[in-house]
């Protein structure tokens, strides 16, 4: 369920509120339930907007109004005559059916955000290391460098599409980008549903998209330094009625971007009302990033639930990716460039 004012979700808590929230059999606060976490608000703040944290509401109104226009727009009929895109161009999509990434900005305390992230006080990532900036650029060229050529086979090493199993998680279906489970957890382009169950041992998380599952055990110790995965090891503690998240052992590709294996995130969750959660995070990443960058938003309740996600990529996409690569591969040593245009 859905709560607005003028069309903008406005949130409102006070001290008194944290005594009427839904509580468990042992007193904890139940966070359990089905959230839509989708929302207009970016997770970086625009660079015109500095450190302003909040925005007024008729300035998320004219925000609001000018993106329902140009999805309007982007909904609109194709033109069947219309010319093919440019060569090793991005043909897009048919319209915007599949994409759900909220309709309005969301507030805390009724005042209305400019970004998820709060910290740095721009509301932006804070500047990477050399080793980050590398990655976010392998990362950048994938998908730009020489569009329609086998542009790799101009650089040492290995390339990009050499072994399926080098490729993004993402693309292989392993999983979601964004993050959509976390940790930390970000709101994207579609799938922003959640679930959480809770029992007095564990908090499971099950994000939409990829159907990926954190199990978060309670009142214990991280795993062996050796044992990592891509999400991580999450415990928990209750400080008063919030939920505080600790993750660390990550493997050396989390599903944050371009984050390493020394990626370390406490992420609290603390229920205000009966439908409204509010999601925090710390994300800290000292071979990555110059310096810690938090940020929180709210999740929704919702009457809606949690569907299956089959993703189809691997199963038929991902072969015409690697013989794509080949082709333009035989194309550019037989000295006809790999251009695309076949």
């Amino acid at each position: 369920m859905k709560r607005g004012y003028l069309g903008i979700l406005v949130l409102f808590t006070s001290a008194a509120a944290s005594a009427d929230i839904p509580r468990t059999q042992d007193g904890k606060p139940d966070l359990s339930g089905f959230f839509d976490v989708a929302t207009i608000t970016p997770l970086q703040r625009p660079e015109e907007f500095g450190d302003k944290l909040y925005i007024t509401v008729e300035e998320a109104q004219k925000i609001e109004e000018d993106l329902a226009s140009s999805r309007a727009k982007a909904n609109s009929a194709s033109d069947p005559n219309r010319e093919a895109p440019p060569t090793g161009g991005n043909v897009g999509g048919y319209n915007r059916f599949w994409l759900d990434g909220g309709e309005h900005r969301f507030a805390i305390d009724g005042k209305i955000r400019t970004s998820v992230i709060t910290a740095p006080a721009n509301g932006r990532y804070p500047e990477l290391s050399t080793l980050g900036k590398a990655k976010e650029q392998t990362l950048v060229d994938d998908f730009t460098h020489k569009p329609g050529t086998a542009w790799w086979l101009d650089q040492e090493g290995p390339g990009p599409y050499d072994d399926m199993e080098t490729r993004p998680l993402r693309e292989r279906c392993l999983l979601g980008f964004g993050p959509v489970a976390g940790p930390p957890i970000f709101p994207t382009a579609y799938n922003n549903h959640k679930r959480i169950v809770q029992t007095e041992d564990y908090v499971m998380i099950l994000a939409e998209m990829v159907h990926d599952a954190r199990i978060i055990r309670l009142n214990t110790e991280h795993r062996p330094d050796h044992m990592r995965t891509w999400l991580g090891d999450s415990i928990g503690h209750w400080d008063g009625d919030t939920l505080v998240v600790d993750t660390t052992n990550f493997n050396a590709t989390p599903a944050l971007r371009a984050a390493d294996e020394n990626l370390h995130v406490v992420e609290r969750f603390r229920r205000v009302d009966e439908t409204t959660l509010i999601y925090s995070f710390t994300v800290t990443d000292p071979t990555i990033y110059a310096a810690s960058w938090s940020g929180e938003y709210p999740w929704p309740q919702t009457d809606e639930k949690v569907y299956e996600y089959a993703c189809h990529e691997g199963n038929y996409s991902f072969g015409n990716i690697m013989r794509g690569a080949r082709i333009l591969e035989r194309e550019m040593l037989a000295g006809d460039g790999g251009s695309g245009d076949h």
